[in-house]
């Protein structure tokens, strides 16, 4: 990679350009320079050369000048399911092959008008559906720590690309962990907002009642500028919320004593490797030391997460991608005859073989004489869930644990799909009830994979989770 020093943090940044140590410009070009040398890591799917950089040339001026925005010399990447007016958009996919969205994102256009520089698309599971980014249409995405082994998923791209120093920021989305899980297998932090929290309008879904866009970074100050400006209600979508978007980048400073909460069944699963429960239980005690409280607790609910999860996002999925048919946009069979052969072969040939799994569960779950069974039954366990987390969330500041089982697995090394799906164990019950959950960066010794802390709070409570994420840091 590029022996350039590449800044940490926005902060760093600004201060950089401030001092005559580079401009906008400059930086922006060794960031191109190092996405053009880790190539091999397969992590954009496009880069925006020319645009960035008429971008960074505008925004220089503007810094010079005083009239920049918020986020003015922050450079940042997109996962492939976020829409940016004039650009591809293809969720990974075959399907989506070629297609350009017409209208931004709103989180996109909110760090647009802000002077974000927006530097490329990428690579992610196909429709956001896998915890490894193997599941592309083109190609796994390779950890920049060990390109032997996954990055994570389904915004694999995402927490690559911020690791690999191939842009400052990344935006991803989460349904079942999809952006803390990476996060974990990357070395950086993931912010997975409250739902609601920001809004979905250009975010193509996977499971629209859990589905939320959320930052990567290198620290938790970025998380907390980007969240400032992406978050907030919205008028195109009416899941978002309307409560005030908190100062996050001042809240994070305070300093405070708080009660935590870890599951003891989370600890004691067979799925948590000894290295995680170790390097976890490490923290547990550097707490303690800094006066904080942490209490073991029961949660009655950890193997039925994974199974409700699957129940639910399943079956929202299959309604959600039923507009992928071949008739209006994207990918058509050269061999179809007919509306039905149209549905059929483009359906069959587009999608990607998990997301077909998925598809056909969903429709399993929605059937006549098992509706009931299934769908039914997991939305009155995902009830359950949500009131035993925020009854928690009541009588301590936050519930933690590991982010993800285990550090980065090889590629190809888990072939059962049942085994992968348990690979959100730890993740999913955020998306569940809907909370706010961060994947906290521990800390590596020497050349060991990284993985990372989560921490879950209660609703609209990213402020708090900020304030940890800074305090933990230092």
């Amino acid at each position: 990679m590029a022996s350039f020093e590449f800044p940490k943090s926005h902060e760093e940044t600004l201060s950089a350009i401030a001092s005559g140590k580079y401009s906008l410009e400059s930086l922006l070009e060794a960031y191109l320079q190092n996405v053009d040398q880790g190539k091999d890591l397969n992590i954009f799917l496009e880069v925006y050369a020319e645009e960035s950089l008429a971008q960074a040339e505008q925004i220089d001026q503007k810094i010079a000048d005083g009239t920049a925005g918020k986020l003015a010399g922050m450079v940042i990447g997109l996962k492939d399911n976020i829409a940016y007016e004039g650009h591809g958009l293809t969720a990974s996919s075959k399907i989506l092959g070629g297609f350009e969205s017409s209208y931004s994102a709103t989180a996109v256009q909110r760090l647009l008008h802000e002077d974000a520089i927006i530097i490329g698309r990428l690579n992610c599971d196909e429709f956001a559906m896998g915890s490894s980014n193997e599941h592309s249409f083109y190609g796994a995405v390779k950890n920049p720590h060990d390109p032997s082994r996954v990055p994570g998923g389904s915004s694999g791209g995402s927490a690559a690309a911020v690791a690999a120093n191939m842009c400052l920021v990344s935006l991803g989305s989460d349904t079942g962990g999809s952006i803390r899980q990476p996060a974990s297998f990357c070395g950086v932090y993931g912010l997975k907002p409250s739902y609601g929290r920001v809004s979905r309008y250009g975010l193509i879904a996977y499971a629209s009642s859990m589905d939320q866009i959320g930052p990567f970074s290198h620290s938790a100050e970025d998380a907390a500028k980007v969240l400032e400006v992406i978050a907030g209600p919205d008028t195109m979508d009416a899941t978002s919320s309307k409560q005030r978007v908190h100062s996050y980048s001042e809240e994070m400073k305070k300093e405070q004593v708080f009660e935590f909460a870890y599951y003891k069944s989370a600890i004691e699963s067979e799925q948590i490797d000894a290295d995680a429960k170790a390097l976890f239980l490490e923290e547990v005690e550097k707490l303690k030391t800094q006066g904080h409280s942490v209490k073991e607790i029961d949660f009655p609910y950890l193997d039925y997460l994974v199974p409700t999860y699957n129940v639910l996002s399943n079956a929202e999925a299959s309604s959600n991608l039923s507009r992928f048919d071949g008739m209006r946009y994207g990918y058509r069979s050269e061999e179809a005859q007919g509306v039905d052969s149209t549905y059929i072969k483009s359906r069959t040939e587009g999608f990607g073989k998990e997301v077909k799994r998925r598809i056909m569960l969903g429709c399993f779950v929605l059937s006549a004489g098992f509706y009931d069974a299934y769908y039914t039954k997991a939305q009155k366990v995902r009830r359950l869930i949500q009131e035993h987390s925020l009854q928690s969330l009541s009588e301590f500041d936050f519930i933690i644990g590991p982010t993800t089982p285990h550090s980065a697995f090889e590629i190809g090394g888990i072939k059962d799909p049942i085994a992968m799906y348990l690979e959100d164990i730890f993740t999913v019950q955020a998306n569940l009830a809907g909370l706010p959950a961060i994947s906290i960066p521990m800390k590596r010794k020497g050349n060991e994979l990284p993985i990372g802390f989560q921490a879950m709070a209660g609703k609209f409570e990213e402020a708090k989770l900020l304030q940890l994420a800074n305090m933990m840091a230092n």
